[in-house]
């Protein structure tokens, strides 16, 4: 049965969910990232890795939410909890300009108390400075929604008139209603977070989509999420990338949760590389696996380094905080045998300079 597997990979036949199991239970670290890299090198032949410049500003750490994975929130009646100003986003954004920067990643808690007003002067006064807005994740969008009476679609058109330009696919974990309920009940549904993806994308919004493993999740669930992802692609191919990476458990309620390994995740990435036939990108996460695991993962299916990260918050309150400038991503991507070049949210080429 393997076999058969492996040689529809090999003939760049769709594997279906039976085949994805056989793979997840009988193939090997090895086999699994061969059968990857053949499909990345099928997919990118010339030999780039890409990476984007740009910083995370994070406008709140107030949050409702209270996911037990997170160890970045506040709640709303803490009063160490913070909402950025415009100046600290002014300087933020010239800062992440002058290192060659191209977009702001713009996510934050679940604030009770700004309306989307609040938000929509936000993107203008980001969008006035020239910098792409790639920003509002699934389930703030959800969140705005509610608070306003609106429509996700009104919320979108609003948001896109004050120029936002894509959104990032974060808050989707995984896409199973049993593991949300589990670990965070207070935010959108599965459904709903691919309803706020498929009303973006029929808008023109790209968006990116993302997986955090190594929970309370089980390997059909993590199958469950990857199925549903292809599903709506299929339908609006209005994703760019994927991006998997491990559950980050320390200082949170699910704190006595073993670590993902390295192995387990190089596995993941591969699987997802194998069964995503209609991603174009899959991005390393060298934010949670550091620079090496994630130079590794260029021959596990990876064909983008993600992000500089000029700033980094929700994974660093986990106790992980690796840290890498612009030069020694393209030192590790040019060891690895790829040429580096940086890239635009949409994946255009950023001319050399």
């Amino acid at each position: 049965m393997l076999k058969e597997v492996v040689d529809k990979v090999y003939s760049g036949g769709r594997i279906n969910d039976d085949d994805y199991l056989v793979l997840e239970k009988e193939g090997d670290l090895l086999q699994l990232g061969i059968l990857a890299n053949v499909i990345r090198q099928r997919k990118h032949p010339e030999n780039i890795v890409t990476y984007v410049v740009d910083r995370n500003i994070n406008y709140t750490d107030i949050c409702i939410s209270a996911c037990k994975f997170c160890a970045f929130f506040k709640p709303p009646e803490d009063n160490r909890g913070y909402l950025i100003t415009f100046d600290e986003l002014a300087e933020k954004i010239r800062e992440t300009q002058a290192l060659g920067g191209t977009q702001i990643l713009l996510q934050g808690g679940l604030h009770p108390g700004q309306a989307l007003e609040y938000y929509e002067e936000m993107v203008r006064f980001i969008k006035a400075t020239g910098i792409h807005v790639h920003g509002f994740s699934p389930p703030e969008i959800y969140h705005f929604a509610n608070l306003s009476g609106l429509p996700i679609k009104k919320v979108l058109e609003r948001l896109i008139a004050a120029g936002l330009g894509s959104i990032p696919g974060g808050g989707a974990e995984i896409l199973s209603d049993r593991v949300r309920q589990q670990t965070a009940p207070r935010k959108c549904t599965a459904d709903q977070w691919l309803e706020v993806m498929e009303e973006a994308h029929s808008q023109g919004l790209r968006t990116t989509a993302t997986m955090m493993f190594g929970h309370v999740e089980t390997s059909d669930e993590r199958l469950e999420h990857l199925r549903r992802l292809r599903q709506l692609q299929d339908r609006t191919k209005g994703f760019t990338a994927f991006i998997p990476w491990p559950f980050q458990p320390g200082h949170t309620v699910l704190a006595e949760l073993e670590k993902t390994t390295a192995f387990a995740y190089l596995r993941m990435l591969a699987l997802s590389r194998i069964y995503l036939d209609n991603f174009a990108n899959l991005q390393a996460s060298w934010v949670t696996q550091g620079p090496k695991i994630a130079q590794l993962s260029l021959s596990f299916g990876a064909n983008d380094f993600g992000s500089t990260m000029i700033e980094e918050n929700v994974v660093a309150a986990a106790g992980v905080s690796f840290r890498l400038s612009e030069q020694e991503i393209r030192r590790l991507v040019t060891d690895a045998g790829f040429s580096p070049r940086q890239r635009l949210m949409d994946y255009t080429l950023v001319a050399e300079r």
